[in-house]
């Protein structure tokens, strides 16, 4: 855990148990990703497979996204989050029971990863609106960035960790990730908040749509989601990694583990960078160059050739990614008042699963096609065109200066 500061977020109990949950759950389901990927492909042999799962795992964030955010904005936000872990723990209980008696199939893996697209629709939402309330106002945009210091931590370790044990067998992946998510849902009962919720506001057409109706009001808001979905559905390479690692690099799990941590290393860098340096000024033009450095990283990893280069490409790539995360959450949340975050993080976060899982499945698809490098190389360079594009049409958060957004 970062060192403590006179200001840092890290004094915060509540803020200390929820990096920690944060850290655990994301883990595991990095690690559940890293396992299922390569076991999946092991019974197919057939990249449009591994899209298939991010397909799977998006169609329920579609369907709820409108109850999610009513459920977030209604109901104690904690017990939403334990009751999510509590979902992803069976899951990995029935795929560890399905290893040790011999039943796996692609089947049951893609029924698993339709169970944990619902779980986590639910937690995605819950865990980014409920920072506000963990610390005080003026150290949220520290709080943003200090949260994703404990998803990119995960997301390194995660899949390095989940590749090395796989080695020793499938079972022994999904017992520790049925740890973890227990360990996360007993951390997270342990929160106490300092802001609470809002009273519920009587449910009517008008309040169920109310996300929407607040982001079509609001161009930045809308801007910086907009801007996000095409380009991670467009750059996104992590659905086909498994392709890169055992036929572009001819090696076995282990690379697997470590292509996919690479871009949480370079991600949790720069989270740390702006954990202590924190985006002041300037929030819109950082956010265009970040998603250029994006899809740049992307022509870079597909153009490679090489394990290290692919490695060092994928690390810019996770560097990039984070710099948008951080300014796009921030801007979210300080603009959004507090009774409509829970709507418009939900519209957030389904068109965050729209770019990734929708993404993953673009680029199965294309590569069961045309072949896994020319399918992240067509994503990279599209990345680029929407990039220019979105300076046109999202001229609000092209001018944005401060992380107060539209509300400041």
């Amino acid at each position: 855990m970062p060192d403590i500061e006179p200001d840092s977020v890290f004094r915060h109990r509540p803020f200390v148990l929820f990096w920690f949950a944060r850290l655990a759950v994301t883990a595991s389901y990095q690690m559940l990703v890293v396992a299922v990927g390569w076991q999946l492909y092991a019974l197919t042999n057939n990249p449009f497979d591994l899209g298939l799962i991010g397909l799977i795992q998006f169609i329920p964030a579609m369907l709820l996204f409108l109850v999610v955010g009513q459920v977030a904005d209604r109901y104690d936000r904690r017990l939403v989050l334990i009751a999510c872990q509590i979902i992803e723990a069976v899951a990995a209980a029935v795929l560890l029971i399905g290893v040790l008696s011999g039943v796996t199939s692609r089947d049951l893996i893609l029924g698993v990863a339709f169970i944990l697209g619902i779980a986590r629709a639910f937690e995605v939402t819950a865990m980014q609106i409920m920072v506000p309330s963990l610390v005080p106002l003026p150290l949220v945009p520290r709080a943003v960035a200090g949260s994703a210091t404990a998803n990119q931590a995960a997301t390194i370790s995660g899949p390095a960790l989940g590749g090395f044990l796989y080695a020793l067998g499938p079972h022994v992946v999904y017992g520790v990730c049925l740890a973890l998510f227990a360990a996360a849902a007993l951390l997270t009962l342990m929160i106490r908040m300092e802001r609470m919720a809002p009273a519920r506001e009587p449910m009517t057409l008008a309040t169920f749509f109310a996300g929407l109706a607040f982001m079509r009001r609001s161009p930045v808001v809308f801007g910086v989601i907009t801007l996000d979905l095409f380009v991670v559905l467009l750059g996104g390479v992590t659905a086909l990694l498994p392709v890169f690692a055992r036929d572009v690099f001819a090696a076995g799990p282990w690379a697997l583990g470590l292509l996919r941590a690479a871009p949480g290393i370079g991600a949790l860098s720069m989270a740390l960078v702006l954990t202590r340096l924190p985006i002041d000024r300037h929030a819109g033009r950082w956010m265009f160059a970040a998603v250029a450095g994006f899809g740049l990283s992307a022509i870079a990893f597909a153009l490679s050739g090489n394990f290290i280069v692919a490695l060092a490409s994928l690390a810019v790539l996770g560097a990039s990614d984070m710099v948008s995360v951080v300014i796009r959450m921030t801007l979210v949340q300080l603009s959004t008042p507090d009774e409509l975050r829970g709507r418009v993080t939900a519209v957030n976060g389904l068109f965050i699963g729209a770019s990734n899982q929708l993404g993953e499945f673009r680029a199965g698809a294309m590569a069961s096609y045309i072949g896994a490098v020319p399918a992240v190389l067509v994503g990279g360079i599209g990345t680029l065109v929407i990039t220019l594009i979105g300076t046109r049409l999202f001229a609000a958060l092209w001018r944005a200066d401060r992380m107060g957004g539209d509300r400041a």
